[in-house]
């Protein structure tokens, strides 16, 4: 497993500042950093902060080089389980499904979704059918993922608040120090 070190990780946060994010008021660095102090404030543990911060890591320029051709939750979670741990790997990639399965059994949810998001919804499949729906309700890492993707909805403000960047490293070095996965 490569290890990530927290310069490389500010790097990777700076490096999305100025990218579109499909539409959204929001860049991708603003988007992820939003997400991240949504999780924060949302008394979330490291591990999961720093998932929240990277969930879109797919769309990086380097991430979508390396992993072509894969949907960015996918991308986003092969790199993370390269760089981060399987926990926030699993959360990554299930942002998206998320969506489907918030969309399949919040009546209200759907109402919350950007115009960007409610377009990209059609693309990923839709509402998730009732087997769809239990497997991922059975899943034990399913309640992090569904708090991931109500952050990522909200993490769409430009004025909203942010976690600054050395606060997202030190949570990323929380987590390799504690041995929570984060390598």
């Amino acid at each position: 497993m490569n290890t990530l070190t927290s310069d490389r990780l500010a790097e990777l946060i700076d490096g999305l500042a100025g990218l579109p994010y499909g539409g959204e008021p929001v860049d991708q660095r603003t988007h992820a950093l939003q997400a991240a102090h949504l999780a924060v404030a949302a008394g979330a543990d490291d591990e999961l902060v720093v998932a929240a911060a990277l969930h879109d890591i797919g769309r990086a320029k380097q991430v979508r080089a390396e992993h072509p051709g894969l949907p960015h939750e996918l991308a986003g979670a092969a790199w993370a389980r390269r760089h981060l741990s399987e926990r926030a790997a699993w959360i990554i990639a299930q942002h998206v499904p998320a969506k489907r399965y918030l969309v399949a059994t919040d009546p209200a949810y759907h109402a919350l979704l950007s115009p960007a998001s409610i377009a990209s919804l059609k693309v990923q499949g839709g509402p998730m059918d009732e087997t769809e729906t239990a497997a991922f309700a059975a899943h034990p890492m399913a309640r992090d993922a569904v708090a991931l993707r109500r952050w990522d909805d909200a993490a769409k403000d430009p004025e909203g608040p942010v976690l600054e960047v050395p606060e997202l490293v030190a949570a990323y070095e929380r987590c390799a120090a504690g041995g929570t996965g984060v390598s």
